[in-house]
């Protein structure tokens, strides 16, 4: 990897054809006395086990990335998107040094800091005040410059009353709170970040977005990823949509995320398994009140969501959420954590099924999100995910809007709470998708 040799003045980071491929191993005993094998390992020595269990290696190339690159520039925030598994992670892994790339080539001008899994970047065994000296150092600082920014650094984390605490006793949250503070405080040119900030509660977030977008306006690049579209939109100016491992699109943030929120709704029908809890989710299916199963609605009409499932082994009080999520973001959800009707139990093939009444949405695209997890609340059974998406349709003006920026409302905030205006004037005016009554012909 290069590091500011053949990059232009104006440039932070320059990717040249960049690939990454890992080999997948899988091992599989050979000959029909494997039984017999490990009954015997149980009353012998490791080092025997070792010799008597023969075995094949199978292997096969995966790149989790091929043939990408791009330019970005000093000062530039950019936004990554992709679904799970698409490239984003590992992308940021090269940028960070954190793995070396199997082709192509990096270029970096400046000092770079990043913010990726929990647990990167940090020494279990020393303090937060330690680690925040072991990071500035990584970083190239003197120790006088860490101690200048020391304070900033506790102060933005919250977490002073366990600075001399071991790290590997902290939570996750407070793991995320120190790690981003010495992330953004140790005055990096580039600063990356990962999905890693949802680990965080939503104070803490929206404090790390409005960290992230004065570090913007001081001049300092950042590559942001995430799967939260309203928090790129209004913090990126250009944004990379990494699909299957390659770069699908590279242009104004807006212009990709409205691309890759429509892509959502064409890929194919949902379905999943966890084999460790016997679950498997067969197909969600989005349909009307009528019982038709369709992708399209228009305001004011019934959303119901089914979700049909085989529970091999019974599932206890499981908890289930689902959401509509707009291009701005989430719209609304229903949350069996929150309202508490949980059914007893999964077991066997079944169906779950929530209607959204009347839904006050303009015309847009909408995905469906999903969630299950076990009766201890931490065990993720389904992690949240899209599980399907419909769209919204209709002529604003015949709901009673007449705006002279309709054409605004693809992008505008989704949902129409019925609301009134009390003007100057001394008019009173009514607003609410209901649809405005057809004037009689006769």
């Amino acid at each position: 990897m290069e590091i500011s040799t053949s990059i232009p003045p104006d440039s932070a980071i320059r990717i040249d054809h960049l690939g990454k491929r890992y080999t997948i191993g899988h091992r599989k005993a050979s000959g029909d006395g494997i039984r017999h094998v490990i009954e015997g390992a149980v009353r012998a020595p490791f080092a025997w086990l070792r010799s008597q269990l023969p075995e094949k290696i199978k292997t096969k190339d995966f790149w989790a990335l091929r043939d990408v690159s791009a330019e970005i520039k000093q000062g530039e925030v950019v936004g990554i998107v992709g679904r799970n598994g698409a490239g984003k992670s590992t992308l940021l892994k090269l940028l960070s040094r954190i793995t070396e790339p199997t082709e192509g080539k990096i270029a970096i001008r400046g000092r770079v800091a990043s913010l990726l899994e929990v647990g990167t970047g940090f020494h279990p065994e020393l303090t937060g005040r330690e680690n925040i000296f072991l990071n500035g150092a990584i970083l190239g600082m003197t120790r006088a410059e860490i101690v200048r920014k020391f304070d900033e650094i506790v102060a933005f984390s919250e977490i002073e009353e366990f600075l001399d605490t071991p790290v590997k006793r902290y939570s996750s949250g407070m793991y995320i709170r120190l790690a981003f503070a010495v992330a953004a405080h140790l005055e990096p040119e580039i600063l990356i970040v990962d999905e890693v900030l949802a680990v965080g509660d939503v104070a803490f977030q929206k404090k790390c977005l409005g960290k992230m977008g004065s570090f913007a306006q001081s001049g300092k690049t950042i590559l942001f990823v995430s799967h939260n579209l309203e928090a790129i939109r209004n913090l990126c100016q250009r944004a990379l949509w990494i699909k299957d491992g390659r770069l699908h699109k590279d242009s104004e943030a807006e212009e990709v995320l409205d691309d890759y929120f429509a892509s959502l709704g064409r890929e194919a029908s949902f379905s999943c398994e966890n084999p460790d809890y016997g679950l498997t989710v067969h197909k969600v299916v989005v349909r009307n009140a009528g019982g038709e199963e369709t992708a399209q609605f228009v305001p004011g009409e019934d959303l119901v969501i089914d979700v049909f499932y085989e529970a091999k082994k019974r599932i206890e009080k499981p908890i289930v959420a689902l959401g509509v999520i707009g291009v701005n973001g989430t719209c609304f959800t229903s949350n069996m954590l929150l309202d508490g009707n949980r059914p007893d139990c999964l077991e066997g093939v079944g169906k779950i099924s929530c209607t959204f009444k009347s839904i006050p949405l303009l015309p847009q695209a909408y995905t469906v999100k999903m969630m299950i997890r076990a009766s201890s609340i931490t065990e993720m059974i389904v992690p949240y995910q899209e599980v399907g998406s419909f769209s919204v349709v209709g002529d604003l003006a015949d709901y009673g809007f007449k705006g002279e920026y309709l054409t605004y409302a693809t992008r505008s905030t989704p949902v129409i709470v019925p609301y009134e205006w009390s003007l100057p004037d001394g008019r009173t005016i009514s607003v609410a998708l209901s649809r405005t009554p057809t004037p009689s012909t006769k």
